[in-house]
């Protein structure tokens, strides 16, 4: 009876990537699993060859076709492309979650072993302040634009409940700034806490990201799942890394609900590439991760065993402390392959069940609410004027509309009406508008009024104030 061939498309990388692929898909190889592997380029050379985004079509079409995607580190040379292969990859395969667990490791000294750290981040991997939408307002104010939506919360909060689930884990901390930005990052506590009530097997807890980086670095052992945004997911993700021995051991998937990307979190290490000297660990527990995700669960527990062996025995590479000697890449490796079979000492095999992925949907996301208004308008300014000056314009300007003036922001804290100590200033002020009467505030009405400030001051950037069924949309004015 023939044994099914599954395909996989395999990025080799850039630097030291050959040369940890190669030494992952040996392992595999010596596991009898049947994998097709579609070898395709990303990266450095790509982006030599004058493709801005670093991957060709060829490799677009290979992943359109296999679903599956095994990828050594890929680097963005300095005067080619726009931007890094890996986000082009993530963002066109729309890989909304990155899962990077860790672990306490045999014979990988750190100032926590024995502590039986064993963490796994889900971060959100495509909006945010990723989303990468920014703007100069002035010659000396930037923008960035934090986009979190109800869709993207979703997502993320049910993949890190059903991970939970199907490693069979007991907790999940959810790490957000809420009580800063209360609507981008509360939107991600509220659908954490919504989303639940539907696993009350699941211990669920809110903590605060400054509170949970402190948290890790003091009693890591707490901590089972950590769900994240973003920005927030990647700094705690290299934090939980550096527990346990660093990027080098760091595995990694990036899932989505069509393609699923499994790949080490290091860089591609120019200065090593060639010598046969590199870690290869990181890249093998990230195929282990990957094979697990296609159903060959045992071949995943295999790998990931034998790595643990090898260690246990003090094997290493050149970049670990202790033990006997420095082990080649290719030298590791096959230890790793003779240690297939064994069964570690101090970590046993993990029962997982398949990982149930949020599916695809072409509709388009959106939060039906009963009622809208626009009450205001929020007017980004430019100027040198002082607070007083420029609200004694704008009371004039407005006389007669529909709108009043209210208050002036710079960087944040409200300069007029002033009540505490001054603040430094720079050329750049939120303005505040609200209607006078009751009803909507029209477009029409925002033109004019937009037309009557720009007559004394240039403005950048508008944004309305809207109300969904009752409740202020926006951010209050800060002291």
């Amino acid at each position: 009876m023939s044994v099914p061939t599954k395909k996989i498309t395999v990025l080799p990388g850039d630097g030291i990537g050959p040369e940890v692929v190669s030494a992952a898909l040996r392992i595999i190889s010596a596991t009898n699993v049947h994998l097709e592997a579609e070898m395709q380029e990303a990266g450095a050379k790509v982006f030599a060859k004058g493709i801005e985004t670093g991957v060709p079509h060829d490799t677009i079409a290979s992943i359109e076709r296999t679903h599956v995607v095994l990828k050594g580190p890929l680097e963005t040379p300095i005067g080619y492309g726009n931007k890094s292969a890996n986000v082009t990859l993530r963002k066109l395969f729309e890989t909304f979650g990155n899962i990077r667990p860790v672990r306490e490791l045999p014979g990988v000294d750190t100032p926590y072993k024995g502590r039986n750290i064993d963490i796994v981040i889900v971060r959100e991997n495509v909006e945010d302040l990723y989303a990468g939408v920014e703007y100069m307002q002035t010659p000396g104010v930037a923008e960035t634009l934090k986009l979190i939506s109800r869709t993207g919360c979703e997502k993320i909060v049910n993949l890190a409940f059903e991970y939970a689930v199907a490693e069979g884990r007991k907790r999940i901390h959810c790490a957000t700034k809420a009580n800063i930005m209360k609507l981008t990052e509360g939107m991600l506590q509220h659908t954490f806490a919504e989303t639940a009530a539907h696993y009350p097997q699941i211990e669920a807890r809110h903590i605060l990201v400054d509170n949970c980086a402190h948290q890790l670095v003091m009693r890591p052992e707490q901590f089972d799942v950590i769900v994240a945004t973003n920005m927030n997911g990647d700094i705690l993700s290299d934090l939980t890394a550096g527990l346990t021995g660093g990027l080098g051991f760091a595995p990694s998937a990036n899932i989505g609900s069509d393609v699923a990307m499994f790949e080490a979190v290091h860089g591609s290490a120019p200065d090593i590439a060639g010598k046969n000297i590199a870690n290869p660990t990181a890249l093998i527990l990230s195929a282990a991760m990957m094979l697990r995700h296609i159903g060959e669960g045992k071949a995943a527990n295999d790998i990931e065993q034998a790595v643990l062996v090898t260690l246990e025995q003090n094997i290493h590479t050149y970049d670990m402390q202790g033990g006997s000697r420095p082990y080649s890449t290719t030298e590791f490796t096959d230890a790793i392959i003779s240690n297939l079979g064994r069964h570690s000492s101090t970590a046993p095999a993990r029962e997982t069940k398949a990982l149930k992925i949020p599916p695809a949907s072409r509709d388009v996301g959106r939060v039906a609410v009963s009622s809208r208004h626009v009450i205001g308008v929020d007017v980004f300014i430019e100027t040198t004027d002082h607070p007083d000056t420029i609200a004694s314009a704008l009371g004039q300007m407005t006389a007669g509309s529909v709108v009043r003036f209210l208050s002036l922001a710079n960087r944040g804290a409200t300069v007029y009406p002033q009540d505490g100590a001054p603040v430094g200033l720079v050329d750049h002020y939120r303005c505040r508008f609200l209607r006078d009467q009751h009803g909507d505030i029209t477009d029409a009405e925002v033109l004019d009024l937009l037309q009557r400030v720009g007559s004394k001051y240039p403005w950048m950037h508008v944004e309305k104030l809207q109300q969904f069924d009752g409740v202020d949309a926006f951010s209050k004015a800060q002291g």
